[in-house]
């Protein structure tokens, strides 16, 4: 029997997850079928191996609720929606005049385009899309859901949302992993960590849940949600008073410490442990370790920021490598994102040219159930065109955001791989590729290498890319500017096109060789203010900071209380536990929720209790519940645990698809649309709600 040739051809992650991991696809070429997908054991951050998630991606590509062409909606919206295959010449016809009458009635701000993070190509998330609703002067979308507050915090103080290259870690003596879980969301920094450790560094977890990550580490650390700036604050305290900190380089490298000594008189570890609910020795002797074990490394992600105080959290642990000059050293500092070293030439991809002077309002996505159902939006919003997406499931408040996507006179278009819960709810459904069908350049914010994607297999069934896609739709809509037939090739070579030295050399051509290459920085690894200058206004660490005391806001690192907690002494009586929903391990978002191997490891919507809330309640393991407060409700099923959570602190692992689980909610029927204190941001996790027992 002669075996199939395979040929192997070179992929990229395309999900939302610090890592961008490099791939390698078998390709049987009788056949044009994947039959392999593995990680690239050349890639210095990928090493050869993938996440459970991304190992079951042949699932995900060749799964039975794949789109594989054009779908009308026939009967009513949302669970249940029954569809008619329609051609993509009807589909176009279709979406282009239901736009073009929508602009003469309302005008091109009530199309509102969504898209996110479905793939963070940077063809797919926003090229040719970005041009097209440029050029009709749609909506602007906030995208804010994930990063924002996080990203404004840090740049207060630090310039810029970079930091320590994750290949540096093995050479620190201490790392604090920080409102962050790596074996479940940045897998690939985990080997740095288990190298360091190996070299003696301690591990320190500071999470309110025993992660998969706290339960490798040497310490674990549980605030309660929301207390991270008032922990920080007071380790600086113990820092400071013990003549631990770094006079010279704070003198040399930073601005506002006198201030900032002062704030510190108001946050000594008695004055915190009750915000906190650790003890002041704990305090102390974090304090100790992180000051005197240099280098120290900090590894903060976005979980840390979806509070209402999340921005001035972050801002304020980012205030801590320059209290003690851990940035002097290359495995020193604090690592939130890589992404702002790429300087890809987003300009020439989007084009905000051909809004021609115009400037569209802006919707925040976290609030998309407010703007679908507010009947005093002018204009409101008619037309909603929905990709890289599932907002029925991801979206705070989910409950008024299904309302508002079920409304008779909203049109929706979804173009989606899947069969989605947010799929229910449109009146064209497109049918979309997955990343081995398509060409697309990546950029990560968990390393400092550039990669190409490039597409495997032929697109299954009549599915098409985003760029596709809108190049089909520009061209229904008459829109007949040269960029709008820009070929994938030239999108990618327009985004390369740069002047910038960190990107000399980086080519389509060499990416194709390849696969990836590493960003033109100086020293592997690249040792990111080694010189002590930071790009702030001052150009150095700002304790103080002018930027935010003209925004309105406490120019010092300060303990805000959330806007839901503890603190929040009525609210808190009703609704008497802190519910966060972290990353499933087995689904990304929402993504991965059609593969079945999947969720059966996921295995249900779970509830982590302590035994103290779950006794009073009558709740064991294995009952289903029924969690809720005044936006909404959902049912999990109970995991009583003492290791897990604290008292008076829940956890649920997010976004399942609602249409799979009881009551045809996930968590965030809980969740608030409120923005966070920075970036507009979204605060999932400032979410009070009480839980009952519904059945054994």
């Amino acid at each position: 029997m002669i075996e199939a040739p395979i040929k192997t051809v070179h992929a990229v992650c395309p999900h939302d997850c610090p890592d961008t991991c490099s791939m390698l696809i078998a390709v049987d070429t009788l056949t044009g079928r994947a039959v392999k997908v593995a990680g690239d054991p050349d890639h210095p951050i990928t090493r050869g191996f993938l996440c459970v998630k991304v190992n079951n991606y042949l699932d995900w590509t060749y799964n039975e609720k794949r789109v594989l062409s054009p779908q009308r909606r026939v009967g009513p919206k949302g669970p249940g929606a029954r569809w008619e295959r329609i051609s993509w010449d009807e589909a176009l016809a279709t979406v282009a005049a239901r736009i073009e009458a929508t602009i003469a009635e309302y005008g091109a701000e009530a199309v509102l385009p969504y898209s996110y993070s479905g793939t963070l190509g940077t063809l797919g998330f926003g090229s040719m899309s970005e041009r097209v609703w440029n050029k009709m002067g749609a909506s602007r979308l906030a995208r804010t859901i994930c990063s924002a507050a996080g990203a404004a915090g840090y740049t207060a103080t630090l310039g810029r949302a970079g930091g320590t290259d994750p290949e540096a870690f093995p050479d620190a003596r201490l790392i604090l992993v920080w409102g962050s879980n790596p074996v479940t969301s940045h897998v690939h920094l985990v080997p740095f960590l288990d190298e360091a450790r190996r070299h003696s560094a301690m591990l320190i977890v500071i999470d309110p849940r025993r992660t998969r990550t706290a339960r490798r580490a040497d310490w674990h650390i549980q605030p309660r949600p929301g207390s991270d700036a008032a922990l920080a604050l007071a380790m600086m305290q113990v820092i400071v008073a013990e003549g631990l900190h770094d006079r010279d380089w704070i003198a040399a490298h930073t601005l506002g410490f006198e201030h900032f000594q002062e704030r510190l008189q108001d946050y000594t570890p008695e004055q915190v442990a009750p915000i906190t609910g650790l003890d002041p020795q704990t305090i102390r002797e974090l304090a100790r370790l992180y000051a005197t074990c240099q280098p120290a490394a900090i590894r903060i992600n976005y979980g840390l920021q979806r509070h209402t105080n999340g921005g001035m959290m972050v801002r304020t642990v980012a205030c801590l490598p320059a209290l003690v000059g851990a940035w002097k050293h290359p495995s020193g500092g604090m690592l939130l994102s890589t992404s702002a070293e790429v300087p890809f030439n987003m300009e020439a991809l989007t084009r905000p040219d051909l809004l021609t002077g115009r400037a569209p309002r802006t919707i925040n996505m976290i609030q998309l159930g407010e703007a679908l159902t507010d009947p005093t939006l002018t204009p409101p919003v008619k037309l909603l065109f929905i990709y890289n997406a599932d907002p029925a499931n991801s979206n705070p408040d989910s409950a008024m955001t299904r309302a508002g996507l079920a409304r008779d006179d909203l049109f929706t278009v979804v173009h989606d791989p899947f069969f989605t819960d947010t799929a229910s709810y449109a009146d064209i459904l497109l049918p979309s590729t997955t990343q081995l069908e398509h060409l697309d350049l990546h950029k990560a914010y968990g390393h400092y290498y550039v990669s190409l994607n490039q597409p495997a297999i032929a697109p299954m069934g009549e599915s098409v890319s985003n760029t596709e896609l809108f190049r089909r739709l520009a061209a229904a809509l008459g829109y007949d500017d040269a960029c709008f037939r820009d070929s994938d090739e030239a999108l990618v070579d327009q985004a390369l096109a740069s002047d910038d030295p960190r990107l000399a050399g980086i080519t389509r051509e060499a990416l194709m060789a390849r696969g990836w290459m590493r960003l033109n920085l100086p020293g592997t690894p690249h040792h990111p203010h080694a010189d002590g200058h930071f790009p702030t206004p001052s150009g150095k660490v700002e304790f103080y900071s002018q930027q935010l005391a003209a925004a309105g806001f406490d120019p010092l690192p300060v303990h805000v209380p959330l806007v839901e907690g503890p603190e929040t002494a009525g609210l808190y009586k009703r609704f008497p536990i802190q519910l966060v929903t972290p990353s499933a391990h087995h689904f990304l978002s929402s993504s991965f929720g059609a593969v079945l191997r999947l969720a059966h490891l996921e295995h249900r919507p779970t509830i982590e209790l302590h035994p103290d809330d779950a006794a009073p309640r009558g709740i064991r393991t294995g009952d289903r519940c029924r969690v809720w407060n005044a936006r909404g409700e959902c049912q999990l099923y109970a995991l009583v645990d003492a290791t897990l959570v604290r008292p008076g602190v829940a956890m649920s692992p997010m976004n399942w698809w609602g249409s799979l689980v009881p009551g045809g909610l996930n968590a965030n029927a809980t969740t608030s649309q409120r923005e966070a204190d920075m970036g507009h941001g979204a605060t999932f996790y400032t979410n009070l709600v009480e839980v009952a027992r519904l059945d054994a």
